[in-house]
Formats: structure tokens, sequence, C-alpha cells
């Protein structure tokens, strides 16, 4: 029994012993998981530490992390999982956080959602956000990001929403991104410098929502090979202001949830899809500026839930829809800058959504229907540059319309009165250049937001109503070029905030108001062409602002108020043809004015004026008494017909007269006789040119020869082959060369046809023939007499060809920079014909095409210049036939255009635009009026030009640096051509004026004859 007890015992003592030993192993096991979890949260601490450390926070939004804490779960802007108390959701949006996105959130394995938008965050996008397996969404929109998208995102299989918009990123896309990406429903890579094409994997992401790549450098062809058009899930598809090209494809029904479809800025032709009305939830179309053609499809009228379409600079034709009235939702419709025939049908007052109407620039013709009334909702109505007719809809004056545009048609009747409601909306009215009579309504006094009145170019007959100086914003007022009568309002600036008034071409009599001192806005100001008498008051003077003033051809008298001379901003003023005597006042512009500014006065003093100097004397000194009865007796001529003295200024025809009418018959004739023998020579060359073709084509049958094609734009034949290139340029002589290829003088034909012959280098070329085809023959287009001619062009996968007019002689470069000792030195009225001319060329490539075409590369070797010197600008476009525009471009101008390059181009993110042009034409200005190379390099330093004429402005001795090999030049054209330079190289691209401005100014400082002077 005793043993059987301590047997007993001896058991239940090993069972407790068992059992604390498996309480000790649970707690210890116990303890250890809570060290496990400690660790697991220390590492969500310890990354958001490492990831604060890069950055800068200015409003100490984030003071609430601190290392020593167990947990971020309680920190701003951070939010955990509550079952593991994981970190899952960081936004920081908005907070003006800057420096670098770094390492350490790789260590938030639970991370869903990382939102790091609208802040000042820049470098790289780090690697380590790819090995984040967890993240479902990824925002880091609206930052200064560059450089690549990090290959090691194609790891972030859970992936749904990616915006990395609004940033600086390039390169392209890479093509692992959507290996596996089923899961992605949003996408946008927006506002970067993104290029090359599109992966094919992108088709991948079949529920895929949102699609936005706009504002980026993205090219190729879009078929349905690049697997966009079927994304069936896809509601938003935005690829516009890319390069993109080629047709869309009929299928656009295969996109049934497709909402918005925005194509704009691109290079994209061909109709569009017959199919594009059976996607029944498009609420939204814009395919605005690109090379689309062919008639409207009427399957558009389908659309009942279309509120917004913009068609809006393409090629469209045929006539326009009569069916417009059934997509009743429309508020937004841009036909503009097309080619739409006919006229507008009575239903397009179905449209009782509509706000914005633009179908200007067109071929439509007929009434605005009255129907156009019922649209209540209507804001803006654009119809100008068509050819309208009849009276304008008085129904359209009582609706609440903010801006109207009916200017540049045949529209005649009176402007109708408007409406309380018209009165309060208004703002801007153009009615300009059509047949419109009747009188101003003083209604419009009434317009209290009028900020643009335009009724110039009409057969309008009244006073000026005394109510327009009642407007409050009216900034331009133009009633140029009617018949109105009577004086000028004195109260016409009560407001102040004119800048504009142009009053020219008119009956206008009495003096110039003493309260135009009071339009303290004005820049321009223009009365000429009226009966104005009395003398110039001296309350001009106020207008601080004051940049042009026109007063020619009227009957002022007395002498120019001395004060005007205070005017340091006035650049233009012309006061020809009137009674005026004295001095000229002694500052501002006045001194530099030339002879057409000052001409057929009663006595002004200047030494380039031929006549008599009267001072408002007693006894007037004469110097010469013959010419000054003769002065005399032409203006007792002219106030006894003051309206033939607008147009002939002398009654009978001088010597010179007669002599200069001689000239001109002949040279008409001479015309003639050249016309004719050009349409013979041309028939020749049509039959010389035919001939060469079918002879080519032979040969190339034969197989001896590679297969071409030759394109010739003016040619009724369009050639199938062409012998081997080589034999042409065999024969050539090599007269230039530069970035894009070698130029040679070629004898095209039995005739001896001279064009100009560019081998384009082949790197990087387009390398499909119709992609090419199209690229060239926009180029084609570009028609304009200080424009190279582009007339045709060779194609084969190993040569590319682009022939061209031959200028004769030669290029600016040779006549400027190499001009050996026998060719006399260019003058001054040479080089600015230059000038102009060059300006001329590059505001009709960059303001007469859309998307604009822009040089890249303006230098005098790409100058060309006829037998009169009249420049030809050659190379334009052609960076269009490259593949890879920036590098290829940005890498090569650097190099062969040193000085002329854009300062903002040695950003490579940046996309060159119309600025970039405008700079180099600074530096070409700078080089024509000074002689010197746009950099110099001496044995101690560097000459910038540009600096260094800057430098001299700012000493007030620029003219020093003149080239004074032209001999004698104006100074008053010089002077303000060389700040003119100085404006278009400013350092800041926005500064700088456009093109159009460029012409403009030029103009001005070249003074044309009074009688075609019209600066505005």
């Amino acid at each position: 029994m005793v043993h059987t007890e301590m047997r007993r015992m001896g058991i239940m003592r090993f069972l407790q012993l068992v059992i604390c030993l498996l309480l000790s192993m649970a707690v210890f096991h116990g303890c250890m998981g809570n060290d496990d979890a400690s660790i697991q949260l220390n590492d969500d601490v310890l990354g958001l530490i490492v990831f604060k450390s890069d950055i800068k926070d200015p409003s100490s939004y984030l003071d609430s992390w601190n290392e020593d804490d167990n947990s971020p779960c309680s920190w701003r802007f951070i939010q955990c999982n509550p079952v593991n108390g994981r970190v899952s959701e960081v936004s920081l949006d908005g907070l003006g956080l800057s420096g670098k996105i770094g390492k350490g959130l790789q260590k938030l394995q639970y991370l869903k959602v990382l939102s790091l938008s609208h802040n000042k965050f820049s470098g790289t996008i780090s690697t380590d956000l790819g090995l984040i397996g967890s993240l479902e969404r990824l925002n880091l929109s609206h930052n200064s990001l560059s450089g690549r998208i990090p290959s090691s995102f194609d790891t972030m299989n859970s992936i749904r929403f990616l915006d990395l918009s609004g940033n600086s990123l390039s390169g392209s896309i890479p093509d692992d991104l959507f290996q596996t990406r089923s899961s992605l429903r949003h996408l946008s890579l927006a506002s970067n410098s993104l290029e090359g094409q599109l992966p094919s994997t992108l088709a991948r992401c079949s529920y895929l929502n949102t699609l936005d790549l706009s504002k980026n450098h993205f090219s190729g062809n879009l078929d349905f090979a690049s697997g966009i058009w079927s994304m069936r899930r896809l509601r938003t598809l935005d690829l516009s202001h890319n390069a993109f090209s080629g047709t869309v494809p009929e299928g656009v029904i295969a996109l049934h949830n497709l909402k918005q479809l925005l194509l704009q800025g691109n290079g994209f032709s061909g109709p569009m899809p017959l199919d594009i009305g059976l996607c029944p939830h498009l609420n939204t179309i814009d395919l605005s500026y690109n090379l689309f053609t062919g008639p409207l499809p009427d399957s558009l009228q389908r659309l009942n839930s279309l509120s917004f379409i913009s068609l809006s600079n393409n090629m469209f034709t045929g006539d326009f829809p009569l069916w417009i009235g059934n997509i009743s939702n429309l508020a937004y419709l841009d036909f503009s800058s097309n080619s739409l025939t006919g006229s507008l049908p009575s239903s397009i007052g179905n449209l009782k959504a509509l706000k914005y109407l633009s179908l200007s620039n067109n071929r439509l013709t007929g009434n605005i229907p009255t129907s156009l009334a019922y649209c209540f909702q209507l804001s803006t109505i654009h119809l100008r540059d068509n050819g309208f007719n009849g009276s304008i809809p008085a129904g359209l004056f009582d609706l609440g319309l903010e801006e109207i545009d009916f200017s540049n048609n045949g529209l005649t009747g009176s402007i109708p009165r408007g409406s309380s409601r018209l009165f309060e909306s208004l703002q801007d009215l153009d009615l300009s250049r059509n047949s419109l009579q009747g009188n101003i309504p003083a209604e419009m006094g009434l317009f209290a937001n009028m900020r643009y009145l335009n009724l110039s170019w009409n057969n309008l007959q009244s006073r000026i109503p005394p109510e327009l100086g009642l407007f409050q914003n009216l900034t331009v007022l133009d009633l140029r070029n009617n018949t109105l009568y009577g004086a000028v309002p004195g109260d016409i600036c009560e407001s102040g905030s004119l800048a504009i008034l142009q009053l020219d071409g008119n009956s206008l009599t009495g003096s110039i108001p003493d309260e135009i001192g009071n339009c303290s806005s004005l820049y321009l100001l223009s009365l000429s062409h009226n009966n104005l008498s009395s003398s110039i008051p001296k309350s001009i003077s106020k207008l601080s602002k004051l940049k042009i003033l026109k007063l020619e051809f009227n009957e002022l008298s007395g002498e120019i108020p001395q004060e005007l001379g205070m005017l340091e901003n006035l650049l233009a003023v012309n006061i020809s043809y009137n009674q005026l005597i004295g001095r000229l006042p002694l500052g501002g512009i006045f001194p530099s004015l030339d002879q057409s500014a000052l001409q057929e006065n009663l006595g002004i003093c200047s030494p380039l004026l031929k006549g008599p100097c009267k001072m408002n004397v007693p006894k007037p000194l004469v110097l010469d008494p013959d010419a000054y009865n003769s002065q005399m007796g032409g203006h007792r001529q002219r106030n006894e017909s003051s309206n033939l003295t607008r147009f002939h200024h002398h009654m009978f025809l001088s010597v010179s007269a007669i002599v200069a009418i001689s000239a001109a018959i002949l040279i008409v004739s001479g015309v003639i006789i050249i016309s004719l023998l050009n349409v013979s020579a041309r028939r020749r060359l049509a039959f010389v040119e035919t001939a060469m073709e079918s002879m080519c084509s032979s040969s190339s049958r034969s197989g001896s020869l590679p297969t071409g094609k030759l394109i010739l734009f003016d040619s009724k034949i369009s050639p199938d082959g062409i012998c081997n290139p080589e034999v042409l340029i065999n024969k050539a002589a090599e007269i230039g060369g530069g970035v894009f290829g070698t130029v040679y003088k070629v004898p095209l034909g039995a005739q001896g046809r001279i064009v100009a012959i560019k081998k384009l280098v082949t790197s990087n070329i387009i390398q499909y023939p119709d992609d090419f085809d199209r690229e060239v023959r926009v180029l084609g287009k570009a028609r304009h007499p200080n424009l190279i001619s582009l007339e045709g062009y060779y194609w084969t996968s190993q040569s590319k060809l682009l022939v061209t007019a031959y200028a004769p002689n030669g290029n600016l470069q040779t006549k400027l920079h190499e001009r050996v000792g026998s060719v006399p030195p260019l003058s001054w009225s040479n080089r600015f014909k230059i000038i102009l001319g060059t300006a001329k060329g590059l505001a009709h490539l960059h303001h007469s095409f859309r998307p604009p075409i822009i040089h890249y590369n303006i230098k005098p070797s790409n100058i060309l210049l006829d037998e009169n010197y009249n420049p030809k600008i050659s190379d334009f476009g052609l960076a269009r036939l490259l593949m890879k525009l920036e590098k290829h471009v940005i890498s090569n101008r650097f190099q062969s255009a040193v000085g002329y390059v854009a300062p903002e181009l040695a950003c490579q993110s940046l996309r060159v635009n119309e600025k970039c042009d405008i700079y180099g034409f600074g530096v070409l200005i700078l080089e024509l009026v000074t002689g010197r190379r746009p950099v110099e390099y001496g044995e101690d330093n560097v000459v910038i030009l540009s600096d260094h004429v800057r430098v001299l402005l700012e000493k007030g001795n620029v003219l020093d640096c003149v080239d004074l090999s032209m001999g004698d030049y104006p100074e008053d054209e010089v002077l303000p051509v060389l700040k003119l330079a100085l404006v278009c190289t400013s350092q800041i691209p926005s500064s700088r004026p456009s093109m159009a401005e460029v012409v403009q100014i030029l103009q001005v400082i070249k003074t044309p004859v009074p009688q075609r002077m019209e600066i505005f």
C-alpha cells in the first residue's frame, strides 16, 4: 500500500511538473508573439520616420509623427487597418510638402493607399514603391517629379488606381508596365513629357474605366492592333494634345460604355468613324485641331446623351447637318474652322440646352435662322467669316448673351436695340465687316458689362452716342470706316478703362475734345481720315500708356504741343496731311519721325520736309517764298474739296507722276507677256517630266533599280516610279547641308528646270510611306511669298528626297558672313526687307496652321534669297518628319545653331513652341543690323551678341554696334528694330511677342504710304 501510494503521488507530481512546463511554454510563446507584433508596428513607425526625413514641411503638418511612438495609427493623415493595426493609408494631398519621395515606404507592407498629390516633390520616383505589393491606389499627381516611370511598377499586381499626371516624367512607357494589370481601373499619365508609341500590353487592362494620356509627346498610329479600341469597359478616353496620327478605325462601337472621347490636338486624319453614333452613352466628343476630312456621319444624331461636341480646326466638308436639332441635350457646339457649306436649318432652335455655338470660318450662307432665338440658354454665339446675309434676328438680342461675333459676313439691315436682359449680360459684340446701316442705338450705353465693341467697316450713319462713354468696363471701341458724323463726344472715356479707340475713316467734325486726356488707359488712339479741325489738345500728353497716335488726313491746325514729347511709351505717330505748323516736340519719338509721318502740312519745321518752316509769330520766316506760296495754293485747293484731298493731294499731274504712270504701264505689259510665256513653259515642263517619269518607270520594272515614287504636287500626272535618285544627285552640285540633310542644285528634265533637292538623313525619319506622304503634303500646303515652296518628294526605304524651289541668290549666311571682296554688302533697305519678309513667313507658319508649324532652326543659312533679295524661309517643319522629335532636334540644334537656341531649351523636358522660333528670329535681326555672329570667341572671352547689344542700349550708345559696311541708314528705323530684337530674345518666353505682333510692329516702324497705312 505504501508503495502504491508513493507511486501515485510520484505520478501526480510528474503531471504537475508537466503542466507547469506547458504553461511556461505557453507564456513564453505568448511573450514572443507580442514581440513580433511590436516589431511589425515599429516597422511602420520606422518606415514613416525615414520617409519624413527627406521631406520639407514648411507648415509643420507632420509634427505629430513621433519616432518614440509604438504605433503610427494616431498620427495625422495616417489610417490603419482595425484588424491587424497596420498602416493602410497615407494621404498627404495639398500640404505644400517638398523634397524627395525616398526610401522607407517599402516597409509599409499592408499599405493600400498612398496619395501625395498637389505638392512640390521632385526628383525621380523611387523604385522601392514597386515593392509594396499590397498597394491599390497610388496618386503622385501634380508634383515636380522627373525621370522615367520605374520598371519596378510591373510588380504592383493589386494596383487599381494609378495617377502620375502633372509632373515632368519623360521617356517611354515601360513595355511590361501593363503585363499583369487586369486589376487596373484608372490610369492617368497626363501633362508630362512622355513619348514614343503605346505598349501593346495596354490592351490587357481589360477592366480599365479611365485612360488619360493627354498633353504628352506620344506618337504612332492607333489602329485596332494598338488595342485601344477594344477596351470595352472604357468610360473616359483622353489622348488629346499628343502626336498620334492615322485614322480612327471603324468599330468604335466596341467602346460601348464610352462617355468621353477626347482626341483634340493630334494628327488624326481621314473621315470620322461612321459608327460613332452607336456609342449610346457618349456625352463629350472633342476631335478639334486634327486633320479629319469628309462629311459628318449621320449616326451622330443618335447620341441622345451628347452635351459637348467640338470638331473645330479640321477639314470637314459637306453641308451643315439638317439633323442637328435631334441632339436635344447639346450644350456646347463648335464646328468652327472647317469647310462646311449650306445654310443653318431652323431645327437648330430645338437645342434648348445650347449655351455655346461657334460656326466661324466656314462657308455657310443664307440667313441666320430666327429660330436660333429659341435657344434660351445661349450665352456665346460666333458666326464670323462666313457668307451669312439678311438681317440680324431681333430675337437674339432678347437673350442673355455674353459674346456675339457676326463679323466678316454680308449682313444687312440695322442693329437690333436689345433687351434689358442683354444689357446686363453682353460683354463682347463684334459686328464688323458687314453691310449694316442705320444708327448706332443709344441703348448701347446701357450695356453695363461691355468690354469689346467693334462695329467697324459697315455703313452706319449716325452720331456717336454719348452714352457709349458710360461703359465702365469697355477696353476696345472700334467704329472705323463707317459714315459717322458730328463731334467726338467729350465723355467718350468717362469710365477710364478704354485701351483702344479707333474712329478713323468717318466724317467726324469739330475739335478733338480736351477730355480725351481722361482716357488714362489708352494705348491706341486713331482719329485719322476725318474732318477734325482746331489744334491738337495738350491733354493728350496725359496719356502715359499711349503707344500709337494716328491723326493723319484731318484739318488740324496750329502747333504740335511740346508736351507730347513727354510720352515715353509712344512708338508710332502720324500727323501727315493736316495744317500743322511749328517745331516738333523735342522728346520722345518725334525727333525720329520720318517724312511720311509729317508730310503735307502747312509748315512743320523738320529737315526731312522741303516746304517752309512756319512759326506761330507775327512775321514768319520763309526761306523759300515760292515753295511757301505753292504750298498755300495746294492747301486752298484742299480746303475747297475736302473729300477729294483724302485720296488726291494734288490737282495736277507732275512730271514724276507721268513717268511713274508710264513705268507702271510698261511693268503691267511685261507681267502679262511673262505670264503667257510661263503658261507655255509649264506645258513644256509637264511634257518633259512625264517623259522622264515614263522612262524611269520602265527602268524600275526591269529590276535593275530600286522601286520608288516621285510625287510632284503641281503635276496633273502622279508618277509611279523614278530612276535611282543617285542618278539625279550625281548630276547635281552640292549647295548646302545641315541637321536634316544635304541640299543639291539639280537640273530636272530635258529643259533644265532648276530645283533644289534635299536628301534627308535616314535616321529617325518616319518609316511608313503613307505617314511620310501625309506629313509632307501638310508642309506642301504652306504657300507664302516668303517661304520656299515644297514641290514634291521621292520615297524609298533607303532614300527620302524633298523637291523644293531653287533660290538663285543663295542664302543669307553667305551674303552676311561669308561675303567675298567683290560682292557689295547688303544695304539697309535689303536688310529690312529680309527682316520683314522673314517675319511674315514665320507668322504664316505660326498662325495659319493648327497645330502651328514650328521651324525649330531659324538661322541665316535657312534664309534663302531670290533675285530681288526677297527672303524665302527653307527647312520649315522638317522636324515633323522625325519620329523622335525632341531628342533629335535638341541634341543637334545645340551643336549646329549655337546662339540661336532659346535658353529654355536647355531643359529638355520642355516642349518646343513658337516662342523658340521668335528667339531665333530676334538673334537673326541682331546679326543683320550689326553684321556680327551670334557668338564670337576671342582669346580671353566669349561675346554673346544679344547681351552685348543689350548692354550698349542701357548705356545709351546702342548705335555703336550697327554694321558700318551697309552705308547710310535711318536711325529712326534701326533703333526700334534693335529694341524689337531684344524683346524677341527675352529670357522669359512669355515676354516675347507673337510673330503676328512682330509683323505689325515692323510695319509701324517702316511706315508705308498713308493711303495704304492701316496699323490695326
